[in-house]
């Protein structure tokens, strides 16, 4: 369907696990029909094409219809997902989703004419890019078994191609989670114990990494940082509340955050700062610090200046030296070692590097590489130092699409690219245990332990 817009999905069922010790299920739906209709062509009926469009010149929708049967227990989250076509550059906008009330359309037989009535809206998509995943939140909708349909319309002539259930692996997907999501812990630690520091960067791309990363989050207690990338592809407070808000935000009252490029591309990361408020630390700053324990923790900001003298590489030294912590841990988004190929190592952010080697620091976590990577403990200038070097890591596997790796650096000791997961650190009173948690269903995994300096 390269002309009309009309969309039908049949939904699937997703269970996340829980802490509870309940064992959790996930099922995914295709659609059992889909098609689109276009003004102009009012008894045309495009049910067989391989793709379906929203557009407002000629008028096009799309319609989509699922059928969800196996599903027990209470339905906590249902998304509606889609791909968008690789031959179309993508759209400004990518269509409002709605109810619709009649399941008696068919795929073959739906035109203009026909149609049937759309219903409440369930949600927008904004700017879409192609060959790339999208989700609508539909749970108000989805509550259980039964026959669901969807319409999608857009007001703007710059239309939205997606994939359809002709596609093969690329066809809409519903996606149900079902059991009782727990309530976030405004804890920063485990009730008992060492306190745990658990996360990753590149999180919430409207696909489907960030539930099974948000899925070993309910698992884990402490305290959750991020990476940067917290949500694609713009950062917008919208983009917040429908992508991460669900997943990885049912963390966010013990979550400690970092922002990176994507948060920025609303100009000033407002999205960011109006999602997080007072937890990613003084308004509109973008760095800040914390204790866990007997550990000094430093979020940073890789996407404003970090050059010796700036303010943040200022404040940096300051911080460092009036604390009185045995060990030390910060994190920002961009990397001064990585084997990524598609981001080189971001040079600039060397001069945080050498403050927190000045001062003796322990760990450097990033991100922006869609990927995982562990380094041997290093100085600034990357070489291997195992009296006073920094151990860093990448932990971009949050739930981005995966990135692949280059030239492998230097002191590289651990890669991964094809497994989501969480970095889980066990911070002992002057030693570190990390942990490389995967999703579901992956057996990759990387542990070890350090001592402090």
């Amino acid at each position: 369907m390269t002309t009309g817009s009309a969309l039908v999905l049949i939904a699937a069922t997703a269970v996340l696990t829980t802490s509870a010790p309940a064992a959790a299920a996930t099922a995914t739906f295709t659609p059992v029909a889909d098609t689109y209709v276009q003004s102009d062509t009012a008894t045309t009926n495009y049910g067989t094409s391989a793709q379906i469009v929203v557009d407002n010149s000629p008028v096009r929708r799309s319609f989509l219809r699922f059928t969800v049967t196996g599903v027990t227990g209470t339905v906590t989250s249902a998304k509606l997902r889609l791909r968008t076509i690789s031959g179309n550059d993508g759209s400004v906008a990518g269509g409002t989703f709605r109810a619709v009330a009649s399941n008696t359309w068919t795929e073959t037989g739906t035109n203009w004419n026909n149609q049937p009535a759309l219903g409440a809206t369930l949600g927008t998509l904004g700017s879409v890019t192609k060959d790339a995943w999208y989700e609508v939140t539909v749970t108000s909708y989805v509550t259980g078994n039964g026959t669901f349909s969807f319409g999608a319309t857009s007001s703007n002539s710059d239309g939205a191609y997606y994939d359809t259930r002709e596609s093969g692996a690329d066809a809409p997907q519903l996606v149900i989670t079902t059991g009782t999501t727990p309530s976030p812990s405004p804890s920063v630690s485990p009730p008992s114990g060492d306190p745990v520091l658990v996360g990753a960067g590149d999180i919430a791309d409207s696909g489907s990494g960030d539930t099974a990363t948000a899925a070993l989050l309910d698992n884990i207690a402490g305290t959750v940082f991020t990476a940067g990338d917290n949500v694609y592809t713009n950062g917008t407070l919208s983009e917040f509340n429908s992508y991460y808000a669900p997943t990885w935000g049912r963390h966010l009252a013990r979550t400690r955050p970092a922002p990176g490029n994507h948060d920025y591309n609303t100009s000033g990361a407002t999205g960011y700062y109006s999602y997080y408020g007072s937890v990613a630390g003084p308004s509109g700053r973008g760095y800040y610090s914390y204790d866990l324990g007997n550990w000094h923790i430093v979020s940073l900001n890789s996407n404003i200046s970090m050059s010796a003298g700036s303010a943040q590489e200022q404040w940096l030294r300051a911080d460092l030296a009036a604390s009185a912590k045995s060990c030390t841990l910060a994190y920002w988004h961009h990397p001064l070692f990585t084997s990524g190929a598609n981001h080189a190592p971001s040079t600039s952010t060397r001069p945080l590097y050498q403050a927190l080697y000045d001062y003796n620091a322990d760990v450097v976590v990033t991100g922006h590489n869609h990927q995982y990577e562990r380094f041997a403990p290093m100085n600034p200038s990357g070489g291997l130092d195992n009296t006073r070097g920094i151990r860093s890591f990448v932990a971009g596997m949050g739930g981005a699409g995966f990135y692949g790796f280059g030239t492998i650096q230097a002191n590289s000791e651990a890669r991964n690219s094809d497994t989501w997961g969480v970095l889980k650190f066990t911070l002992h009173a002057n030693s570190y245990d990390w942990q490389f948690v995967p999703q579901a269903g992956k057996t990759y995994a990387d542990s070890g332990t350090n001592n402090c300096h």
